[in-house]
């Protein structure tokens, strides 16, 4: 038997195994030398460790259920302490309760105090939207009081030439394309809109909140008349637990939003499939069906086109939001939870951001205080050149299924023969 090579490292992509683990665990003086920080790449390790998981998805079940035994089980120091002792954590415990009350108080009043501010709020929103709307025209103070701040970033460059009006300026009316415009700038918003929903979101007339009587927040979409659907207000409320959290924070609950009726054939988040469909001649078919099919030229080799509607990406899914996961399907739990957080992390950059500097957005001037990671931004592109790639390859399938359909000699089916 041929003798094993001594410190020699196990290749990362392969799994544990039974018959490639040892059963005791090295020494630890071991004269196998440690690796230095320099020679660990956290790519490398990243791919290892996919690499293990796809290979053996049982242990990314283990290695979950075993955590989660682990979780909350004490380590038994806490029993072993004196009776005394034990008196003394018990009255930190109580003590630890008393601030906890003071917490969900502290949070509840500030609750109250957004509340009172975003009454005062309101008015300056309802000006900004008779602005937007052509309903009304700024006054003199406002003017000047925006221009402040540009006339700075002005005089750093060279002078600015004076743009004579445009012909036909005098016939726009408000601020065109505002919301739509604020909302593409807004990056957690632009990854969802599609160019589809784009002409529909032109005829976005504003966006508002309301604070619910119980912890939430409704977002309101007012919407002129459209092509594309009847509503003339579309809103998704975000409900919150009665009971506070750790540290006297509000606990999301769920979130509903409104039907959307959608005109004849305008639904933006459906698509069309088409395929063609070849009538098959190769079915036994009895003589009188035959009689039948010839008369009716069924056996002939026409093709029909089926259509089939499916879901597609669309910034008015936002307002389906998803439900919350079923406790007996772990990998559909894990998917629907992050859709979940998503969905209301959405929803707070709207009510948080969008809302009370929706010029800042549509100027992109909001950009500038954005925290932007370089690498995050990096990952999204290639994300994006891998959905384009895939999205090509589903095509080239499409197209590939079509030709064998009409070539020759199409891929063979099985087929339902149905004789009358």
């Amino acid at each position: 038997m041929a003798e094993p090579i001594k410190n020699k490292r196990p290749d990362p992509a392969v799994a544990p195994t039974p018959q490639n683990t040892p059963a005791n665990a090295a020494p630890i003086s071991s004269h196998a030398q440690q690796p230095g920080i320099s020679s660990i790449k956290e790519e490398d390790l990243d791919r290892a460790a996919a690499s293990i998981f796809a290979k053996d998805p049982r242990l990314v079940s283990m290695i979950h259920n075993r955590l989660g035994s682990l979780v909350g089980r004490s380590s038994g120091y806490i029993e072993s302490l004196p009776t005394e002792v034990k008196r003394r954590v018990a009255g930190l415990k109580g003590i630890q309760k008393e601030h906890s009350k003071l917490e969900a108080k502290f949070q509840e009043e500030v609750l109250q105090l957004e509340k009172r501010y975003f009454a005062e709020f309101t008015p300056l929103y309802e000006q900004r939207a008779a602005i937007v709307n052509g309903k009304t025209e700024p006054t003199e103070e406002q003017v000047k009081a925006g221009e402040k701040g540009d006339e700075a970033k002005e005089t750093e460059g060279a002078a600015v030439k004076e743009e004579k009006p445009a012909e036909g300026a005098s016939n726009i009316s408000g601020i065109p394309e505002f919301w739509l415009s604020a909302m593409k700038n807004l990056v957690s918003l632009a990854e969802m809109i599609t160019e589809r929903d784009e002409e529909a979101l032109k005829s976005l007339v504003d966006i508002r909140m309301e604070y619910l009587d119980r912890p939430g927040f409704r977002l309101i979409f007012e919407f002129a008349d459209n092509d594309f659907f009847t509503n003339k207000t579309i809103t998704k409320t975000y409900y919150y637990q009665n009971e506070s959290g750790y540290g006297g924070d509000f606990i999301y609950d769920h979130a509903e939003g409104d039907k959307i009726d959608w005109k004849p054939g305008q639904d933006l988040t459906v698509r069309i499939e088409q395929k063609k469909q070849r009538n098959k001649s190769e079915c036994p078919l009895s003589p009188y069906a035959k009689i039948e099919a010839l008369l009716t030229d069924a056996a002939t080799k026409q093709t029909r086109i089926v259509k089939k509607t499916v879901p597609t990406e669309s910034f008015f899914n936002f307002f389906s939001p998803p439900k919350a996961p079923a406790d007996d399907d772990d990998d559909a739990a894990s998917d629907i939870e992050e859709r979940l957080e998503l969905d209301y992390q959405l929803g707070e950059d709207i009510k948080e951001k969008l809302i009370p500097r929706a010029i800042d957005w549509f100027t992109g001037e909001a950009l500038a205080f954005e925290e932007i990671d370089d690498d995050f931004d990096g990952y999204e592109d290639e994300e994006d050149e891998d959905g384009e790639d895939l999205s090509g390859d589903e095509d080239d399938e499409d197209e590939s299924e079509e030709e064998e359909e009409d070539g020759a000699k199409p891929k063979q089916e099985p087929t339902e023969c149905k004789q009358s």
